[in-house]
């Protein structure tokens, strides 16, 4: 197979429709051109494309874009011409190419299950578009489509395929996925995992227990502590592997850190405003740089490993037989795909955990209108961490619960700070929650 006639195509018509879509990252750039610079036609109506868009000043960012020829569902980019993402009889040719272990031009599309698909099923689109557009077929797989490429391979299809090799339980099933490797770029474009029909948002989850049974939902959050434990002694288990075998962190990397959480407390506090949310840190960034500096102390950190990178109860589902899976291992998005790649402490994922327990608690009054019990974010917080502790491989921890404490309070002060930025710029509402995280760190022994 080789590139797509695309003659067809007004490129005008086209920059718009980029342009004008949610995933597009770039809405406030001025965008020079919109190219397709690599595609093949995989069926008589679905060709592959990865699109350019370049901006004035040299750079440009990666898009793919599939495109489904004749009438069909979404919003249409010219006549007879529209998103296959968002048409079922094109999204089916996607999952029949993994199936098929398909090489196309420039585009490997790979199967992993022990077991051929049923391609007949039904195929929706799934939620709102973001960085990703998802397709469901059937009930049983779901399609992660990565709108803007980055060069490399995707974390989250390197951990899953890692974890997947090592029986590891607690995710979504790998089945397959399709990348490209060509002139322009070499990159992962889809993954394909098992759907998790009638699993539960474990975000949700917990807003809706808190109302209704916050003494049952402490047993699922030590569980749930278990799971991460299990899921970073895996991470952390193959020393063979130089993309994952776990790493001693240098004196250099902890000055690093440190320095960088402490510029960020002080550009938060340089332009803090005062209004009631901020009144419990107002005058307080000198104390909080200052605690900072006595938890930098804490030398001894463990062992470094590739990690979740984005960790969070909206990152988890509990499934209809009662077990957590973990899901998105991409890492925070807006971050380098380079950077997603690093090794960490695992105590920063346990910290993105420990800080979604406050969101948590002060969702269920924001979000539902109800008070959690006034003692359920610190017991939640000590079950939590007695299920990890209990699983987790202590050699990839800092020797003893001092140290431990010290270097995951490094990283819960990191996240609360950057959490106050965040809501001051999008959730005015929500500026009293990162704000009582700092105060419980200012106050902690």
């Amino acid at each position: 197979m080789t590139s797509a006639d695309l003659a067809f195509l007004d490129e005008q018509r086209l920059n718009e429709w980029v342009v004008g879509q949610r995933w597009f990252a770039s809405k406030t750039r001025e965008v020079a051109s919109v190219e397709i610079v690599d595609s093949v036609a995989l069926s008589e109506r679905l060709i592959l494309c990865l699109v350019e868009a370049r901006f004035p000043v040299g750079t440009h960012e990666t898009y793919q874009v599939p495109l489904a020829l004749g009438p069909g569902g979404g919003e249409p980019i010219q006549e007879d011409v529209h998103d296959a993402l968002q048409d079922p009889e094109t999204g089916r040719e996607l999952l029949k190419a993994m199936a098929a272990n398909l090489d196309a031009g420039d585009f490997q599309f790979r199967w992993t299950a022990d077991h051929e698909p049923d391609v007949t099923v039904g195929v929706r689109p799934v939620g709102v578009e973001q960085s990703n557009t998802s397709i469901v077929f059937g009930d049983e797989l779901i399609l992660k489509a990565i709108r803007r490429i980055e060069p490399g391979v995707n974390p989250e299809l390197e951990l899953l395929r890692f974890l997947s090799a090592r029986g590891f339980p607690h995710i979504a099933a790998l089945h397959g996925w399709y990348e490209v490797n060509g002139r322009h770029t070499s990159a992962t474009l889809g993954i394909l995992q098992e759907f998790l029909a009638g699993a539960r948002d474990g975000w949700e989850l917990t807003l809706d227990e808190l109302a209704t049974d916050p003494e049952g939902l402490l047993g699922r959050v030590e569980a749930l502590g278990r799971v991460i434990g299990e899921l970073h002694t895996a991470l952390g288990s193959d020393n063979s592997d130089p993309d994952f075998a776990p790493v001693e962190p240098s004196s250099e990397t902890l000055s690093i850190l440190y320095a960088d959480v402490d510029e960020q407390i002080e550009r938060v506090f340089l332009d803090l405003p005062e209004i009631e949310a901020t009144a419990p840190i107002q005058g307080r960034g000198q104390d909080v740089r200052e605690k900072l500096s006595m938890l930098a102390t804490a030398t001894v950190v463990g062992r470094a490993i590739r990690t979740h990178g984005d960790l969070h109860l909206g990152q988890t589902m509990l499934t209809a037989d009662g077990g957590w899976k973990v899901l998105d291992f991409e890492g925070e998005p807006a971050r380098p795909l380079p950077e997603r790649r690093l090794k960490r402490s695992p105590l920063r994922d346990v910290a993105g955990m420990l800080r979604s327990f406050s969101y948590a608690t002060a969702g269920c009054r924001l979000l539902r209108g109800h008070e959690a019990p006034a003692d359920w974010e610190d017991r939640a917080r000590e079950r939590f961490l007695t299920g990890y502790h209990a699983a987790v491989d202590a050699s990839l921890l800092p020797p003893g619960q001092h140290a431990t404490e010290q270097l995951l309070a490094v990283f819960e002060l990191e996240k609360a700070v950057y959490e106050l930025r965040y809501e001051l710029n999008n959730r005015p509402d929500w500026v009293a929650i990162p704000v009582a995280g700092i105060v419980r760190l200012l106050e902690s022994e």
